[in-house]
């Protein structure tokens, strides 16, 4: 079983040829509403890929709070940890889409309002968790006091630093796995990745986009390359590599093995338009692989 704790938001999405620039009005030619934010869409990662997934989060009584537990559902995952609150109105992601890449502004709503008693009430379903998946969209002492009763109950966390201005560099001791993309990894680190990920064997897995990801094994640098694909929306392409390297490494697929697994979730997912409208399936991941490896 995987637990994510994190963030639900509501996507609304506008498509435009150009980004406008300061003071610019320019036309767009698709308004949509998705279903996201990072953990939601991380929880449905995994769970289109088989795991048993349960999410732990806060969102608003409101039309956008029932529309995501219900998308939730409709993806297998468990959602009787999820909180609904009528302090805060759901959180919402701003999306501007333009040729392929994205502009995003998050208002975090109901998100911020998940305590530390929300985690402590889960402490049973966290300690029977393969691994927990968090991000950094929730309030940064909630997912400290995570860190810390996962340590004691000694369940791995895959923390997945974004935004990358909420992180603190304590949390390295706590995590089993930090999956930063080279921004985020400049942001928090430094300059120096290589260094960086030399300091931090097998725990720090870098993503490069459509070139792959990278970490250092303790030896030496590896390189799991990224597969060719034609990106009609990179709107949660990590997302999917998080939920998909999460799900490999609970089926006891080594680092590298599972980070390629991720890499091919991740192509396959900016295929199609939305943050999880493109997640695919463990059999056309497995197909994936094949096509590349024949």
């Amino acid at each position: 079983m995987i637990t994510v704790i994190g963030s639900m938001n509501m996507d609304i999405v506008v498509q435009t040829d150009n980004f406008p620039v300061q003071g610019e009005t320019v036309l767009g030619q698709l308004f949509t509403t998705i279903p996201g934010g990072k953990g939601a869409n991380q929880a449905v990662a995994a769970a289109r890929l088989g795991s048993n997934v349960h999410m732990l989060a806060s969102v608003g009584t409101d039309s956008f709070g029932r529309e995501l537990l219900e998308d939730l559902k409709a993806n297998g995952v468990n959602t009787d940890s999820v909180m609904q609150t009528e302090e805060a109105a759901t959180g919402i992601a701003n999306i501007l889409l333009s040729e392929g890449d994205n502009r995003i502004i998050v208002v975090p709503g109901a998100n911020y309002l998940l305590t530390e008693a929300n985690i402590k009430r889960m402490k049973e379903t966290i300690q029977q968790s393969k691994f927990v998946i968090m991000q950094l969209e929730i309030p940064i002492p909630v997912v400290k006091y995570t860190l810390e009763l996962c340590r004691e109950l000694n369940v791995p966390v895959l923390l997945n630093p974004a935004p990358a201005s909420g992180f603190q560099l304590e949390f390295m001791d706590y995590v089993a796995y930090l999956t930063p993309n080279e921004t985020e990894c400049e942001l928090i680190f430094g300059e120096d990745m290589e260094g960086t990920l030399e300091k931090y064997p097998n725990k720090l897995i870098v993503t490069l986009g459509s070139e792959g990801a990278r970490y250092f094994d303790g030896t030496k640098h590896i390189l799991v390359p990224g597969f060719k694909t034609t990106a009609v929306d990179t709107t949660g392409a990590g997302d999917t590599f998080n939920g998909a390297l999460a799900h490999a490494l609970g089926q006891s697929l080594s680092l590298e093995e599972a980070v390629r697994y991720a890499n091919a979730s991740a192509s396959l997912s900016v295929e199609k338009f939305g943050a999880q409208g493109g997640m695919p399936s463990h059999t056309e991941v497995v197909k994936r692989l094949e096509g590349v490896s024949n």
